[in-house]
């Protein structure tokens, strides 16, 4: 009898264990297969932000009381398994049509945050960069109330001046990104940009340093409307720097006269003095006059050969060229009559 007891004990345990079984099978299946079930979403795409900290718990609550994850214990479990539970980054994710509980625990896991954008224009002054920084919604704002030489002692920059400095470029970066930090990239590329130009750069060019290559450069992208013509404008500003001519440039005079330029250049502006004034003093202005592309720092140690010494707008975005001032001046008749501007 007591043989027949402890036989019917062992059975009753192999049906338990049997049966324990069959639901721990039945509950790692239907964990995989909540782990492979899409994300319900409202729309196309949601961004979801894990804050500092946050625990593999919190954001399961938040997704499943967002309606977009059913069973959020299985993701706990699954993380808590895998050992990810403790590796997830901060930061904005992009939860997208078909994204699974599965791959969204990898993407956080591997730090795969939203990128976002901010693009400098070429051509733009450094006062339009930082309006563009001071306008974007995901942009940290650090540098409020100051002042350019400020800003630039926050970069730990060894000038004072940020002019010309940044490389015009579309930068991605995640939220929260601090406007120093997008600045010390664009600058760090302009670096790069610069020092490739003036490894590279044409023989014979009456530059002493790479500033004074990127301080023209700034010249010639304010004054080329077509990109092809930059080579020929640079030509005619480094013939003229060689014979000490002054350049006569209307961008640099626009810029010394700030925001008191109202979109119409008058001879009476010419005269006004200022270091950026390149109609009354020869040479090249202190400082650049705004962010040169590529282009221009190519045209700029790399200018077209050739005898013109000046040019005039013709008012459909390209310049009449001309050797002398004789042929200048008969241009000049011919498209200032038509209202254009920019005469050399």
């Amino acid at each position: 009898m007591a043989v027949q007891g402890r036989g019917r004990v062992a059975i009753l345990v192999a049906i338990l264990l049997i049966g324990l079984g069959l639901a721990s099978a039945w509950s790692w299946n239907e964990m995989q297969e909540r782990l492979d079930r899409p994300l319900q979403l409202a729309g196309t795409s949601v961004h979801y932000t894990v804050v500092l900290g946050a625990s593999i718990g919190s954001i399961s609550r938040d997704l499943s009381l967002a309606d977009m994850l059913t069973g959020p214990a299985y993701l706990v479990i699954a993380a808590r398994l895998s050992g990810k539970a403790g590796r997830i980054q901060a930061g904005e994710y992009a939860l997208t049509q078909g994204l699974t509980p599965r791959r969204l625990l990898d993407r956080m896991v591997e730090g795969r945050v939203v990128q976002h954008r901010l693009t400098l224009i070429e051509g733009w002054s450094f006062d339009a960069v930082r309006s563009a920084l001071a306008a974007h919604p995901k942009v940290q704002q650090t540098l409020d109330g100051l002042c350019h030489a400020e800003v630039m002692a926050r970069l730990s920059a060894n000038a004072s001046d940020p002019e010309g400095r940044f490389y015009p470029d579309t930068y991605r970066f995640p939220a929260g990104t601090s406007d120093v930090a997008i600045l010390r990239m664009a600058e760090k590329r302009m670096d790069r940009k610069l020092a490739r130009a003036w490894a590279r750069r044409a023989p014979g060019l009456p530059y002493r340093r790479p500033y004074e290559a990127l301080v023209m450069a700034s010249i010639i992208e304010k004054e080329a409307t077509a990109a092809a013509e930059r080579p020929a404008i640079a030509g005619v500003l480094v013939r003229r720097l060689r014979r000490g001519m002054p350049l006569q440039t209307d961008p640099s005079v626009i810029y010394a006269l700030g925001a008191r330029f109202d979109g119409d250049l008058r001879r009476s502006d010419l005269d006004i003095e200022s270091p950026y004034n390149t109609y009354r003093h020869a040479g090249l202005p202190p400082t650049p006059i705004a962010m040169p592309g590529e282009a221009s720092l190519h045209a700029a140690l790399h200018p077209a050969g050739g005898d013109t010494l000046y040019f005039v707008a013709k008012g459909d975005g390209h310049h009449h060229f001309s050797a002398t001032l004789e042929e200048h001046n008969k241009a000049v008749d011919v498209y200032q009559s038509h209202g254009a501007r920019g005469s050399r």
